[in-house]
């Protein structure tokens, strides 16, 4: 199915807690609150039919809504728990809109994506409708499970995490190894209701370059995150 075709709908997954950094949503990055900036990217893309945020929090609606994006719902108390799978939130909010063919996950905590970077998930979901049933985001992994990545025993004993037949000298023997990242998620709405997990499916991966795939998780996190949008800025003034 061509994208043109096709009704896609963004979604922005944002409880009010948050265990690593209280109020996480809605923290100030470069002058604007985390949400927003999911929020504008998904509007600059030019390719959602609605960007729809899915919250807890009557503060963070609020916000969703300033920057230009829909609430026509609150999501429940017990999908907003720290122990609740995103999954069932995701399952609540296709139940809860009209009918369309791509749903499009902009997860806030991805504040660096660029519209481009959608454009193309969702160009990999269309080129392949039928045969693909989700699109994930990843970059190149830093680390890898056959060369320095490790597990230890109850006793303390290291070993690789991953060892192959043939052991690695240099990690760019190593098969390429990729890190998932959040910057967005597409799937078939029918997928989402039918299954529980993304790898139930075929899915695809598109690579994102890594000053792009940063996942805010943590304030320190929040800073290096304030580094790269500077710089960003910087570039797109130069």
């Amino acid at each position: 199915m061509d994208k043109k075709d096709m009704k896609i709908y963004g979604f922005i997954f944002a409880r009010g807690g948050s265990k690593g950094v209280s109020r996480k949503n809605i923290r100030l990055l470069g002058g604007k609150p985390l949400i927003a900036h999911s929020i504008e990217a998904g509007r600059k893309s030019g390719i959602l039919d609605r960007i729809i945020v899915s919250t807890d929090d009557e503060e963070i609606a609020a916000v969703a809504r300033e920057y230009g994006a829909e609430v026509p719902f609150m999501r429940p108390s017990e999908l907003a728990l720290d122990t609740s799978p995103e999954w069932d939130a995701w399952q609540h909010a296709v139940s809860h809109v009209d009918p369309f063919d791509a749903f499009v996950s902009l997860p806030a905590t991805a504040p660096l994506r660029s519209p481009a970077d959608i454009c193309l998930c969702v160009k990999t979901f269309s080129e392949d409708a039928g045969g693909c049933d989700v699109v994930i985001t990843c970059k190149n992994a830093a680390r890898h499970p056959s060369f320095n990545m490790i597990r230890m025993d109850y006793q303390g004993v290291a070993k690789l995490l991953m060892p192959l037949d043939k052991p690695v000298i240099r990690r760019q023997d190593a098969p390429k190894a990729y890190d998932m990242t959040t910057v967005a998620y597409v799937l078939s709405p029918k997928f989402i209701m039918n299954n529980s997990s993304i790898f139930k499916g075929n899915v695809k991966a598109v690579v994102i370059p890594e000053e792009r795939a940063l996942d805010i998780d943590t304030l320190l996190d929040f800073q290096f995150a304030e580094f790269l949008l500077a710089k960003q800025n910087q570039e797109k003034r130069s």
